[in-house]
Parts: C-alpha cells; sequence; structure tokens
C-alpha cells in the first residue's frame, strides 16, 4: 500500500497519537505488503489510558447493570452489521481465510450475546436466619480497571473472551491487541464508540513489550487476562501475580488426537485435516499430534496425506483457497527449522510443504506438512509449532497412548475418534487436558463454557468466558446483618 494507515490509541473517548512512540510496520503476510503503520506506547502513555479508565470506573460501577447491557447490545448489532468488513481486516493483516475470518467474528459476537445476561449472571445470594435473627447476604461488586493482552492469530475473537464480560460486570478496561495484527480492534473501537459507551470505560493502547510490561506493573490495573505463548504467560502470571493482580493466562499448547481403529475413518480424517491445517496451524487448539492406535495407522496416514496435499493454499480473499500464510518470515524460517528437526531426529516425512511458492504473491507461505514416527521426548513432539505440521505417532492399545499424552507437559486440548462409547468414556475421564473432544477436532467451548486449559496451558484458577469470566471479573461482599431492636406495631 503506497499510503499506510497510521494507527492510534483510544483513551478516554479520544483518539490519540502517542507523542515520540517508535512505530512498526503491520503487513500483510499474504503479500507482504505494509498495511499500517503501529505505535509502540510508552510508559507514561500508558499510564494516561489507565488514569482514564480509572476515573470512569466510578460512574459506570453505579450504572446498573441492565443499563449497562444496553452499551453491549448496541455494540453486538454494529458487530453483525460490519462482520465482513472485520472478516476481510482480520484475513488482510492475519492471513487466514476470509471464511475463517468471518467465523472468528462469529465467535467474537457470540461472547457479546453471552454477557448481556449479566443482571442475571451475576446475581448473589441470601439467606435468612443463619442464626437467630441475623441474615446473610452475598454482593458480587466489579474490580475496577482491567487489562486485555491478545495474541495475533485471533484478532478479532480473544479480546471478546473478556472485554465483554469485564464491561458488563461494571469494570473498565484496556485494549492491548497485538503489534502484528492490530487493525482489527482500531476498528471495533469505532464500533465501540458509535456505541456510545462512556469515556474512559473502553480504551485501547497499542504496543509490544513495554506496553504490556506498564500494564503488569500499573497498581491501577487490577485484573489482566492474557493469551499467547506458555513462557509469555508464565511471564504474564508471575510479574502480575507479583503486583498483587489477579491474572488469567492461557498459554501454549501442543494438541494431541487418538484415532481408534472403530473410527469413521471418512470423516475422521476430513475433520483433522481442518483441525491440523485450519489458520495455517496457527491457533491454539490445533490438532498437533495423532495417535493410531492398532490397525487405524496405515488407513489414517494414507488419508491425511492425501487431505493435506489436496489443500489449496493462497490468499484469504481469493476464492477456493482453504489456507493460508503463516504471519511472518520468522514464524515460517521456525517452522521449516521445526521441521528438518524432527527428521534428523528420526521422523519420517511424509508430505514436506516447505519451500512453498505461490504465483503472483510474494508471502510467507507453507503448505500442510505430515511426518511419520514422531516419538515422544524429541523436539518435534515436545514443541508447539503453530504451522501447517502434523506429527503422527503408532501404538497398540488406547490405554498406550493416554499415558503419552498424560506425559506431556501441555493440557490445552486433547480428541479422539471412536466408535466406541466405552473407549471415549474413558479417554475424557482420564486425559489430563481442560477442553476434550469427542470425535470433535477442534473442541472449542461455546461463549457460555470456560476455555479450560490445564498445565502448562494456563496460569490462573479462572479461565475465559461464561460464569469463570463473571467470577474473575468481580469480588464478592458477604454481609451479615442483625437489626437489634424488634420490629415496632408503630412502623
Amino acid at each position: 500500500m503506497s499510503n499506510p494507515q497510521k494507527l492510534r490509541n483510544y483513551i478516554n473517548g479520544k483518539w490519540q497519537t502517542p507523542q515520540g512512540a517508535e512505530t512498526l510496520p503491520v503487513i500483510n503476510p499474504a503479500t507482504a505488503e505494509t498495511l499500517a503503520t503501529v505505535p509502540l506506547t510508552p510508559p507514561d502513555e500508558v499510564g494516561r489510558a489507565v488514569q482514564a479508565a480509572a476515573e470512569a470506573f466510578s460512574g459506570w460501577r453505579h450504572t446498573p447493570a441492565e443499563d449497562r447491557i444496553q452499551y453491549l447490545f448496541r455494540l453486538k448489532a454494529l458487530l453483525d452489521a460490519h462482520i465482513d468488513e472485520l472478516s476481510r481486516i482480520i484475513t488482510l493483516e492475519n492471513g487466514k481465510t476470509f471464511k475463517e475470518s468471518k467465523g472468528e467474528m462469529k465467535r467474537a459476537i457470540e461472547n457479546v450475546e453471552v454477557a448481556c445476561g449479566i443482571p442475571t449472571m451475576m446475581q448473589g445470594g441470601t439467606s435468612e436466619d443463619i442464626a437467630r435473627g441475623i441474615d446473610e447476604y452475598m454482593f458480587r461488586q466489579p474490580l475496577g480497571v482491567t487489562a486485555i493482552i491478545a495474541p495475533f492469530n485471533f484478532p478479532g475473537m480473544i479480546p471478546f473472551w473478556f472485554l465483554p464480560y469485564a464491561v458488563a460486570t461494571g469494570n473498565t478496561c484496556i485494549v492491548k491487541p497485538s503489534e502484528r495484527t492490530p487493525m482489527t480492534m482500531q476498528r471495533v473501537m469505532d464500533l465501540v464508540e458509535e456505541a456510545g459507551f462512556p469515556k474512559g470505560v473502553v480504551n485501547l493502547v497499542n504496543g509490544a513489550a513495554d506496553t504490556v510490561n506498564a500494564l503488569l506493573d500499573h497498581p491501577q490495573v487490577k485484573a489482566v487476562s492474557f493469551v499467547g505463548s506458555t513462557p509469555v504467560a508464565r511471564h504474564v502470571y508471575s510479574r502480575a501475580a507479583q503486583n498483587g493482580k489477579r491474572v488469567q493466562a492461557q498459554g501454549g499448547a501442543k494438541n494431541p488426537t487418538i484415532v481408534m481403529p472403530d473410527a469413521d475413518m471418512e470423516m475422521t480424517i476430513r475433520i483433522l485435516a481442518d483441525s491440523a491445517f485450519g489458520n495455517a496451524g496457527q491457533r491454539c487448539l490445533a490438532t498437533a499430534l495423532v495417535l493410531t492406535v492398532g490397525e487405524a495407522h496405515d488407513r489414517f496416514a494414507e488419508g491425511i496425506v492425501e487431505a493435506a496435499r489436496k489443500r489449496v493454499v493462497g490468499f484469504g480473499l481469493d476464492e477456493g483457497v482453504q489456507m493460508g500464510p503463516v504471519i511472518s518470515p520468522k514464524s515460517k524460517a521456525r517452522i521449516e527449522g521445526l521441521i528438518q528437526t524432527g527428521v534428523d531426529e528420526g521422523a519420517k516425512i511424509l508430505l514436506d510443504g516447505r519451500g512453498a511458492e505461490i504465483p503472483g504473491l510474494d508471502g510467507y507461505f507453507l503448505r500442510p506438512t505430515v511426518l511419520d514416527n514422531v516419538q515422544p521426548g524429541t523436539t518435534l513432539f515436545e514443541t508447539e509449532v503453530f504451522g501447517p505440521v502434523l506429527g503422527l505417532l503408532h501404538v497398540e492399545h488406547l490405554e498406550e497412548a493416554i499415558e503419552i499424552i498424560n506425559a506431556q507437559q501441555y493440557g490445552n486440548m486433547s480428541c479422539i475418534f471412536t466408535s466406541s462409547g466405552a473407549a471415549a468414556r474413558k479417554f475424557r475421564y482420564e486425559v489430563l487436558s481442560g477442553n476434550v473432544g469427542i470425535n470433535i477436532g477442534v473442541a472449542a467451548p461455546m461463549a457460555f463454557y470456560p476455555f479450560s486449559g490445564w498445565r502448562d496451558s494456563f496460569f490462573g484458577s479462572l479461565h475465559a468466558q461464561g460464569r469463570h469470566a463473571i467470577e474473575f471479573y468481580t469480588q464478592t461482599k458477604v454481609v451479615i446483618e442483625r437489626w437489634l431492636k424488634e420490629w415496632s406495631r408503630q412502623f
């Protein structure tokens, strides 16, 4: 683009350009064109955003819940009306297909819909006569200023895992989108403004690590919500918690799937091809490992290679494209290096997606890659690739597969494909993962259920979405009361 858009922050109801801030280019990963420049907000500017949110908190907290959700109803309608526009922006800055982008925005809107139920979900409880003449009851009250630190892979959806619940419960918030994909939330803030939210209730600051750390350290930020890699999630959790904040930090994953001999193989291959290679493998619920049990191996391996080979790779806005590029040249080089490491450590390449060239495009493309004999303990087995790479491992028994899965460090998602109810029940009962799929390739919870990562896939105790979000963004106040004077007829 000859005139890249200059992105700004949205603070206290006004669009602002941080003074003297460094900038980074926002690149279309399919074409390598510069779409925009994004400012790296310095700590003092972050402080001004936090102060604006803190000053808005009192008025917003005193706004009845029924009135607060009216802004969300208006925002939901605006998101619906602009869903194609927002989806196109996601595809341009992230690279995924338009269909995938639109599915992402539908999930974002779903969270707004659920948060509109806050007058019911935020209710407390009451007990009469816990002792003679004494009653006890509980309120839920908001925390104050909250921060949302979002990743590049779902620039539209993941901020909405948090934002609707934060504001519906009476908090104010600051969104920090990924510096690699900041354009989607820039446009969303236009819609927030159009929905009429009071000044300072919803704010946006752009930036990278220094901006994040300023939010983690600011004493007026009371809660932090994060999604990203496990090393960064651990940093966010430890630094924010050390500063006395509530934290929910979603980390990385290495999602395994078991394919049993009695699985519907045609359906299984179709679903797992979408799971492994959809969004170019850049999602925290992508299937990364398939453990084939018994005689399932040969049929599955042959079928998944054929499905992967047929997948159409290209620019996500073009008709018929099924998979776009990865996010950056650095990411592409890292993924290709991990593929080679897998081969060096004994894996067998069944389909090699390296060196992909897409006519007319200069972006960061790989084609789907499938490797067999990816053994536990190897780099490829243990490392989150975050690209269109699927590893296969053959085992003889279901028990062995579950044991291998449970020895992993991650616990985001695990799936099984089978026709046996007994096998499915054993699997979902024993597997150490927070999101479990049975004949499902992407076990993404609906917005009224929590996104339940376990182990090194999550740091905290309350997850995104649903009632967990209500618990996270509120604190309970318990009142025990006695009235000393008996009721009198004179009243």
